[in-house]
């Protein structure tokens, strides 16, 4: 049977309707030719034996067991058994979208869980049931930003994470809204308070930056937060969710937004994620809010119980007065941060945040003592991540650590010239002294 059943006489048919000869002559009005698909010519199926080998063979390509000292967004933490073990219940992993409140209690339950989680974490007023993903949240909150001011330009730091960057401007692409980037300080890597000053103004619907921004620097958030309110414009801050057990929390400094990615709270690093995005909100602002929120109400006879509280989206009232197209939340993923954040406590979460601060700044120092590496940025506080500049063959220093089974640093070249020799390091809890300093020994000996 074909996978599309229908006629060769059906399909005339159907062409005649709309005036066109054949299929080619349909595709070619619509599809430019330079992005035109040749036909593909699909080999023959094999037998699920096969399929099974192939795919084995693939899998031993992948370095599961690595020393990771990678980051940029997404980040090796230790995700204690009781994550995977709650998480792993099927009532979870294979529950539907909870429109139903009757037979979704449970569901609805952990989502309200989970953003009272991120309330308490961002010390914001509500939370939504999670995004996508760090980047999609971050676009969605410049859209908040411009729903709620009714103004036309947002402005971004440089210092964002660049894939957020290039994901707000495509949200924003056909919005007609303007994005001005703010500039950094070379020496210290924070954003340039000078010139936010100077690109802000009464049409501003927002500033958003990122702390600790993309290069690992701790930003001075309380300072950039009153220049944005001394602008009427909102404020929207973009955290690592671990740094929050030690460091202000956004509402604390005068936040209206918070948003981030959250895999670090006990997902995974699953080939680039398990990821999923968090946004927290003033009061003012919740019923601008994209996606849905949970609520936790009481029926008739006075039993608790969860509901859909808040999902203005498409699906539920006309397109054009949607919120946002934002059809679903990682539940999943969202449980996980949930059960993880739940295991540690608030003294955990603070130890977590104390143990990578204190073991990248072991690496570090260690670093910076080797001939060819100096720090990218003075005097720059960082929480588990920094950039050093190298004079040493960056591709040569990646294939010796490959070899001793280790992910090394992220090269920043495609940052632009002035980062082309420069790398990112990530040390999060789970390295020890061991691969740290056999990390060392190794970028020492490359020329």
């Amino acid at each position: 049977m074909n996978y599309i059943p229908v006629s060769k006489q059906d399909k005339q048919k159907m062409l005649e309707v709309i005036g066109v000869k054949n299929e080619d002559e349909l595709f070619s009005k619509q599809i430019p030719e330079k992005v035109r698909a040749s036909k593909i010519n699909l080999s023959d199926g094999i037998s699920e034996l096969k399929v099974l080998e192939l795919f084995k063979e693939y899998g031993l390509k992948n370095i599961s067991s690595a020393v990771c000292f990678r980051g940029a967004g997404i980040y090796d933490h230790f995700v204690p058994a009781a994550v995977d073990e709650i998480t792993g219940r099927s009532d979870f992993w294979t529950a539907y979208t909870p429109y139903q409140a009757e037979a979704s209690q449970g569901t609805l339950q952990a989502i309200f869980e989970y953003q009272s989680m991120i309330c308490e974490l961002t010390g914001l007023d509500t939370s939504n049931a999670s995004m996508y993903d760090g980047a999609t949240a971050a676009a969605e909150a410049a859209l908040l930003a411009v729903r709620t001011s009714r103004k036309n330009k947002i402005a971004v730091a440089e210092t964002l994470n660049p894939q957020y960057i290039e994901v707000i401007e495509t949200y924003l692409k056909k919005q007609n809204v303007k994005i001005i980037k703010i500039e950094s300080d070379e020496k210290t890597g924070i954003v340039s308070i000078s010139d936010l000053q100077n690109k802000t103004d009464a049409d501003t619907a927002c500033v958003m930056v990122q702390s600790p921004n993309f290069f690992g620097v701790v930003e001075d958030m309380q300072s950039l937060s009153d220049i944005a309110k001394s602008k009427n414009a909102l404020f929207a801050a973009v955290v690592n969710p671990v740094t929050l057990g030690l460091f202000k929390t956004p509402g604390e400094y005068g936040a209206d937004i918070a948003v981030g990615e959250g895999q670090p709270l006990g997902n995974k690093m699953h080939l680039g994620g398990s990821t999923f995005g968090f946004m927290a909100v003033k009061k003012s602002l919740e019923w601008k809010m994209p996606g849905r929120v949970v609520g936790k109400t009481t029926d008739k006879n006075g039993r608790t119980g969860f509901v859909l509280t808040l999902q203005s989206r498409e699906q539920h009232i006309r397109r054009e007065k949607a919120t946002s197209n934002i059809c679903t939340n990682s539940a999943l993923n969202a449980l996980a941060a949930c059960a993880y954040t739940a295991v540690l406590g608030k003294s955990g979460l603070k130890e977590l945040a104390e143990t990578n601060i204190s073991k990248a700044r072991y690496a570090f120092n260690k670093i910076k003592n080797i001939e060819g590496f100096s720090p990218l940025f003075e005097n720059g506080i960082f929480f588990n991540e920094f950039v050093f500049k190298t004079t040493k063959n960056i591709k040569k220093i990646e294939k010796e650590l490959l070899k001793k089974g280790i992910i090394g640093p992220l090269s920043l070249a495609f940052c632009g010239k002035k980062y082309k020799d420069c790398l990112m390091f990530a040390v999060t809890e789970k390295r020890t002294k061991n691969e740290i300093d056999a990390l060392v020994e190794i970028i020492s000996k490359v020329k």
